[in-house]
């Protein structure tokens, strides 16, 4: 029999201070960060409007990385003791993802060396940055609790690049795998280096075969086909996704595009690949509207039964139990791993990466 997990996505709200750097990084319209459309409602959330603008009182302060991630351990110890197998927390739950702000530079400005918990199994040889105290916390309370955590992603520095990872630590603490983000949203290209022509790679856990993408990378089946060609059965996706990640003209047409997006593909990719899908997005702060822009909609997905314990927009934790058989079940109705391996599979050629005759890959 298949065994059953039990999974907690932590719908993590990232707080960023009140300072007139991370406040203008927000209205600049000109900006190329994730919030460049953030609106007048979110704003509250950072200050008093007077005819749009915050008024503000502090001086520039550090990102609240401290505050973000005693709330981050806070959800983890609950989630433990609930039992769960695993605990998800969503992309960049850390710093909120404020690149122009001087303090989110500083914060992840300063290689030190490889954690000693890491044994990767990417093709890749990172150097943890200045962030690496909350990654071996991480480790250590995974060890403590007993708990499989990914902890959302963490922003670091490789030479003069910067990198968007998410790690999966086992509940004995040691790393069992990494991915730096592939498809980059077009606001963070200016800022972010890609993983490029970097393989995607399933990885042996506790919990069975497991892959990981981060926010962006669900637009992109081809990622999961090359997971699951791995012999990945669960996905696990890290994300920062608004409802403001739109154009006007786009919602012009639906307000809750993104909504829309998130919702009919999560399900889409969980059976078109016969897996399970753990989405952990961020969400806004409890009991502030927030409207038009955090989406939360954090789940799990899965075939036949589709989104388990979806949330809402708010801050919070979503406890999901699962039974794996329901993915045999799926894979004997739908054949769709049997296919891909089968020789000589008509799109076999989207699988590998050697060149054809005409050179191109």
């Amino acid at each position: 029999m298949a065994p059953t997990y039990k999974i907690a996505v932590i719908q993590l709200y990232p707080k960023f201070p009140c300072t007139p750097k991370s406040v203008c990084a927000l209205l600049n319209p000109n900006l190329r960060t994730k919030f460049c459309k953030i609106r007048r409602d979110v704003l509250k959330t950072v200050g008093q409007l007077i005819d749009g603008l915050p008024i503000l009182t502090s001086s520039l302060q550090p990102l609240a990385i401290e505050d973000n991630h005693s709330k981050a351990v806070e959800f983890i110890r609950e989630a433990a003791s609930q039992s769960c197998d695993l605990a998800v927390l969503p992309e960049y739950h850390l710093t909120n993802w404020l690149p122009d702000d001087p303090n989110f530079t500083q914060i992840i400005s300063h290689n030190i060396p490889t954690p000693k918990h890491l044994h990767l199994t990417q093709h890749q040889s990172p150097s943890a940055p200045n962030t690496k105290k909350y990654l071996d916390a991480y480790c250590s309370l995974a060890a403590e609790l007993k708990i499989n955590i990914v902890p959302g992603t963490i922003v670091e520095t490789h030479g003069t690049e910067l990198t968007n990872v998410a790690y999966f630590i086992s509940s004995t603490g040691a790393i069992l795998g990494q991915y730096q983000k592939k498809n980059l949203w077009h606001p963070e290209r200016p800022h972010l280096t890609s993983s490029a022509h970097v393989p995607h790679e399933a990885f042996d856990t506790p919990l069975g075969k497991v892959g990981m993408l981060i926010c962006w990378d669900l637009a992109f089946p081809e990622a999961f086909r090359e997971l699951i060609a791995g012999g990945a059965k669960m996905i696990i996706i890290p994300t920062f996704w608004s409802l403001s990640d739109c154009t006007d003209e786009g919602l012009a047409y639906n307000a809750q595009s993104e909504a829309l997006f998130l919702e009919s593909t999560l399900v889409s990719r969980c059976f078109e690949n016969t897996c399970m899908v753990v989405f952990a997005n961020a969400g806004g702060p409890k009991g502030k509207s927030t409207k038009g822009s955090y989406a939360g909609l954090s789940q799990v997905a899965v075939p036949f039964k589709g989104a388990l314990g979806k949330m809402g927009d708010e801050e919070g934790m979503s406890v999901v139990e699962v039974d794996m058989q329901i993915l045999e079940v799926a894979e004997d109705n739908y054949k769709v791993r049997e296919d891909i391996g089968r020789e000589g599979w008509h799109y076999e050629y989207a699988l590998t990466r050697e060149r054809v005759d005409n050179g191109k890959l």
